[in-house]
């Protein structure tokens, strides 16, 4: 792209007079930034061509990655990095007395996600774009992120995301492929004169999707794949059509917002009836406006329907985007004139599915009334599919009722996504080879049974590119320069850094690199947040959405723990700790909002009291998000995967961190299962219940939550001062709701059970942090391993497994 910082340095100034008319000197921070990335951007478009070029003519199959989330980050540096040039334009803007860090932050976090969902999203675009795999995302382009976070006296805040109220550079709107949603109105039939049936829609809402496109950028700009996303802009029709139907022509204004909300936020509430109805719109609309925009393209080849699974993959990440299944199947027969034979089999052979839950209670189902309403003639689609599924299932076990039932994708007046996507797939897999068995063993045990040659394991994971040689440059370098390049494209030879295991020069200068992240990340806790922390401490990071199964709570009372030791004894010999935290609670969450405000006011508590502000802090951060998480892994020791066993699925937290040099402390879930079969026994700290005997636990129902309570006077009192008057609760009914999970309503995720072997890892942690040596030979471990779990793995078993698509070649190298 340049082949020299001077070079760049004379296209960057040119283009930055260009687009702001204002000289180097008058130029704000704010126009550097746009005028870099307009630069990039420009330059990208063409490699961007070329790709899509390169696809069509190669003739490769293509797949379609369907999700609410993407969670992308800022992609200036990224870019820059997987393009070969971050080094020449650091120089070159150093130069112009510029600094590209703080040009990066320029950049709104694109509010197109919430967790690890969306980011592995956007870890499996890098990946294909680096693998030169034709590979594009399919989501939909929000207004306004879930929200913006704030705490008000302990408490969190929702205020509005509004992260395009700058522009964005990287998106490229395409007007020429929008295309109509219909909802709503009545559905029609009539027979033609060769006894076929069709179906028309009458006053039906048609809503305009119009596209906007952004570059995924491949390692050493290899290919340039696309994130479409979709955007409800109606048109004056639309507008007229709305008011027709609802006999109001007079409140053009409003019913314009009416027909813009469908993304106007991520994840809307639906604790109401219509937030409900708008999130089911939501699903529809991407779905619908995402395959019109495929088939489109695929009708461009000139190919019969019967090759359309041969060229196209279309795969479900979780069940948001199950109604591609139906949605196909309706292209299919009333627009294309397909038979249903015909359309269920090349459905079934082009949709794959991701399940990302063990939880039976997070599996996403619809009423009935609610698809019936908004999507009637996808309704009409799932009963006869649903239908002939049962039918199939009647004829394989003639009288089995109950298997009927539990299989059923319709039952007790509501849509069961999962079972539609597995029905309507080839494919159904897993994050992570627990959680692919448990959905074999039980959540999912009798469709295994019915289609066992449909499941499979793919373990999650996350792009390197990003969270190492972006996020920690100092460690990449060192890397490099022990190991050679190689491990940049093959991240598996970062075990080649195991012949150093011994080296005190090397884990030295790996210790370093550690303690000047965690003098990075101080300084900036200090600058943002306004409190002092030791560098010197354990930097204990928890970092993941706040939810009861992930057990931040449990955290928090350890913490109580270590405030009552130090409190009866101030002279006490303990490990300094900084307790680092980053989540957002959904806004009706309660308690995970209880679970904010107590960690909140444990801060408060222990950050002054005098007997122990020099030995733990407690350092909340506000707004958590991709680029906060860059700051913050790079700098930490301890990395917290405390779930409840059985309950995450995957997880990639753990992966990111790992390989950043921190240690798990985890239990024996998810991917730490893994990660712990890849570190050994010397390089994780593992404690708590295994995932058999929580699976006992709730099937026996013997657990007794109060017997931890009286026969542990650490947990007694920890527990206690949640509800009687403590330093924490000052006597107030504020954090009783979690006394009375873990009490009244007998500890549903077990904290109580597993706080005693938490607290042995922790002073085992605190022990071993004392000798550096034996400290850092452990990091090294955990870096070395770490290069298996990168996306590039876990897409190309996607890719030969599921999906059946190769590399392809580029038409210029």
């Amino acid at each position: 792209m340049f082949s020299s910082k001077e070079e760049f340095k004379e296209v960057f100034v040119k283009n930055l007079e260009s687009e702001t008319g204002k000289t180097k000197d008058q130029a704000t921070e704010q126009d550097a930034y746009r005028a870099l990335s307009h630069l990039v951007r420009e330059r990208l478009l063409q490699k961007w061509k070329e790709t899509e070029q390169a696809y069509q003519t190669s003739g490769k199959k293509q797949v379609y990655y369907f999700s609410m989330e993407f969670l992308m980050g800022r992609l200036l540096g990224n870019n820059l990095l997987n393009m070969g040039v971050l080094n020449v334009v650091e120089e070159g803007l150093m130069d112009l007395g510029l600094t590209l860090p703080i040009l990066e932050e320029k950049e709104a976090d694109a509010g197109l996600g919430n967790g690890g969902l969306g980011r592995l999203a956007a870890c499996f675009l890098d990946s294909l774009a680096s693998l030169r795999l034709a590979g594009h995302g399919v989501g939909l382009r929000y207004r306004n992120g879930m929200f913006t976070q704030r705490f008000v006296n302990g408490q969190q805040v929702e205020l509005p995301d509004h992260w395009l109220q700058d522009g964005y550079m990287w998106e490229v709107r395409r007007d020429e492929a929008a295309v109509e949603v219909q909802f709503g109105g009545e559905i029609e039939s009539y027979e033609d004169k060769d006894g076929d049936l069709h179906f028309t829609y009458k006053n039906s809402q048609s809503i305009r999707a119009v596209p906007y496109d952004l570059p995924v950028v491949g390692y050493e700009e290899k290919s340039v794949n696309t994130l479409r996303l979709w955007s409800a802009e109606p048109a004056e029709e639309d507008l007229l059509n709305k008011a027709q139907i609802e006999q109001a022509h007079g409140n053009f204004i409003g019913h314009q917002r009416d027909l813009e909300e469908i993304t106007s936020f991520l994840y809307p509430d639906d604790s109401h009836e219509e937030g409900k109805k708008l999130r089911l719109k939501q699903e529809y609309f991407l779905v619908s406006a995402g395959l019109q925009s495929i088939i489109a393209q695929f009708e461009e080849l000139d190919l019969p329907w019967t090759d359309f699974s041969e060229r196209v993959a279309l795969h479900i990440n979780d069940t948001h985007p199950a109604l591609i299944v139906p949605e196909l199947m309706r292209i299919f027969m009333d627009v294309k004139g397909l038979g249903w034979e015909e359309a269920w089999s090349i459905t079934q052979s082009s949709v794959s599915y991701t399940n990302h839950t063990t939880l039976s209670e997070a599996l996403e189902t619809w009423p009935v009334d609610v698809i019936r309403t908004l999507v009637p003639r996808i309704f009409m689609i799932i009963e006869e599919i649903n239908e002939r599924f049962c039918q199939s299932l009647w004829e394989q076990d003639p009288g089995d009722f109950d298997r009927i039932a539990q299989l059923a994708i319709i039952a007790d007046g509501t849509v069961k996504m999962a079972h539609l996507s597995i029905v309507g797939s080839h494919s159904v897999n897993g994050v992570a080879r627990l959680h692919t068995d448990i959905l074999k063993k039980r959540e999912m045990k009798a469709f295994y049974e019915a289609f066992p040659e449909r499941f499979n394991n793919k373990t999650n994971g996350i792009t390197h590119r990003r969270w190492l040689l972006h996020a920690n440059p100092s460690l990449s370098e060192l890397i490099t320069n022990t190991v050679g390049e190689g491990w940049k494209r093959q991240p598996n030879r970062m075990k080649e850094l195991l012949a150093y295991r011994e080296d005190g020069t090397f884990l030295d200068e790996l210790h370093q690199i550690k303690q000047q992240n965690k003098v990075n990340l101080a300084q900036w806790i200090e600058k943002d947040h306004g409190i002092a922390v030791n560098p010197d401490s354990i930097f204990d990071v928890h970092i993941k959405r706040l939810h009861g199964y992930k057990r931040q709570l449990l955290n928090a009372l350890h913490i109580m723990h270590l405030y009552n030791e130090l409190k009866a004894n101030p002279s006490k010999e303990m490990t300094p700790r900084t307790f680092i935290f980053g989540a957002k609670a959904a806004p009706g969450y309660y308690f995970a909002k209880k679970v904010i405000k107590l960690i909140n006011t444990i801060a408060e508590v222990v950050n002054h009291d005098p007997d122990t502000k020099d030995t733990i802090k407690v350092v909340f951060m506000e707004d958590y998000s991709v680029s906060l998480a860059e700051k913050i892994i790079p700098a930490t020791n301890v990395s917290e995967q405390i779930s409840t066993a059985s309950k995450e699925a995957s997880g990639t937290g753990n992966m990111k961190l790992m390989m950043n040099g921190a240690l798990t402390l985890g239990t024996m879930d998810g991917a730490n299962v893994e990660i712990h079969e890849a570190v050994g026994n010397d390089a994780i700290y593992t404690f708590g219940l295994s995932s058999e005997e929580v699976l006992s636990y709730y099937q026996t129902g013997i657990y007794d939550a109060m017997e931890m309570y009286n026969h542990d006077k650490r947990i007694r009192r920890v527990v206690d001062q949640l509800y009687h008057y403590s330093p924490f609760s000052k006597g107030d009914t504020t954090f009783h709701e979690l006394y009375h999970a873990l009490i009244t309503h007998n500890d549903e995720y077990f904290l109580l059970k597993d706080f005693n072997s938490y607290v042995a890892a922790q002073e085992e942690i605190s022990h071993d942090y004392l000798n550096q040596r034996k400290w850092n030979e452990m990091s090294l471990l955990n870096i070395a391993h770490s290069g298996a779990f990168s996306s590039d793995y876990t897409i190309q078993n996607y890719a030969d497994d599921i999906w059946k698509i190769s590399e392809a070649k580029m038409l210029n190298g």
